[in-house]
């Protein structure tokens, strides 16, 4: 059989491929935090007709004849460039600016994500739409600063451990109830309280990776370790390179249509060269079978 013909066979596959991610980018370029992936391509295993030749006294040397085999896909690499800022005002709409992905848990897996579009659930926990629970640090009375045990951001947490404490009403002997919030560049949650004090309730945690286009991609916009991106280093934002938080914003997806439109271009191209092949690799054979007519 033609090794052409299953060269054209491996070029649909890997041209099919390259339109389902480009397919993906194009429909994700409205999603809030959405990295874009790109597909990379690489030949397979080429035939050797003929090896290399040393030259001696008598001729040259010769360099090896082969015939490649096809193409497959290599890799689908994770475009991990910030998208821009869209202003929303909303004070749970949180945006990373510079490196790191907000730390959320969901059924007892750890996930990480650019997506900062949060809201708070009814016992006053930070979530992602989908119920995932946004990871910070609590702070810590004792140590007098934030502790380094990743938990749930809880809006209305005990108002007596807060900084600096809250003291019950000598009347009526409640607590200060929460006002109002607001999230600093550094990630902390900062509430103003009945009694007018301010008081820091938690701060958030940003997780950084050594190959963070190692992540797998898990759908909701987030990701979870894999083998070969390496542990998750815990830290606040605006510390050991991680980067800072701009409150009111949510960073959009990094899909440049212009590129994804070309890319679908490319691939629709590749896909009909490939399939040229098959058509006339199917010809030759047909003109081999004539022969015995």
């Amino acid at each position: 059989m033609l090794r052409s013909l299953f060269s054209g066979i491996s070029g649909l596959h890997v041209n099919q491929v390259m339109l389902d991610v480009t397919g993906s980018n194009i429909s994700n370029a409205n999603t809030i935090g959405y990295k874009a992936s790109t597909t990379v391509f690489s030949d397979t295993l080429s035939q050797m007709l003929s090896g290399a030749t040393v030259s001696n006294v008598v001729q040259g040397g010769t360099n090896p004849v082969q015939v490649g085999l096809g193409v497959q896909v290599a890799a689908t690499q994770t475009n991990l460039g910030q998208g821009s800022a869209q202003m929303t005002g909303r004070a749970t709409d949180l945006m990373l600016q510079g490196d790191g992905f907000f730390v959320t848990e969901k059924n007892g897996i750890n996930q990480y994500t650019r997506a900062g579009s949060f809201s708070f659930d009814e016992t006053g926990t930070l979530t992602t739409p989908t119920g995932a629970r946004v990871q910070g640090f609590a702070w810590d009375p004792v140590a007098g600063d934030f502790d380094t045990v990743a938990g749930p951001v809880v809006l209305t947490s005990d108002p007596s451990l807060l900084d600096p404490p809250a003291v019950p009403d000598p009347i009526t002997g409640d607590l200060p109830s929460l006002t109002s919030f607001n999230f600093g560049a550094d990630g902390t949650l900062r509430g103003v309280y009945s009694d007018g004090v301010q008081r820091d309730i938690a701060r958030l945690s940003v997780a950084q990776f050594n190959n963070p286009m190692g992540l797998e991609k898990v759908g909701e916009t987030s990701f979870i370790e894999s083998a070969n991106s390496g542990a998750p280093i815990l830290g606040t934002p605006g510390s050991d390179g991680a980067g800072t938080i701009i409150g009111g914003a949510l960073e959009m997806s990094n899909v440049d249509l212009a590129s994804e439109f070309t890319n679908l271009i490319l691939a629709q191209r590749g896909f009909q060269a490939s399939s040229r092949v098959i058509t006339t690799s199917d010809s030759v054979l047909e003109e081999l079978v004539n022969i015995k007519r």
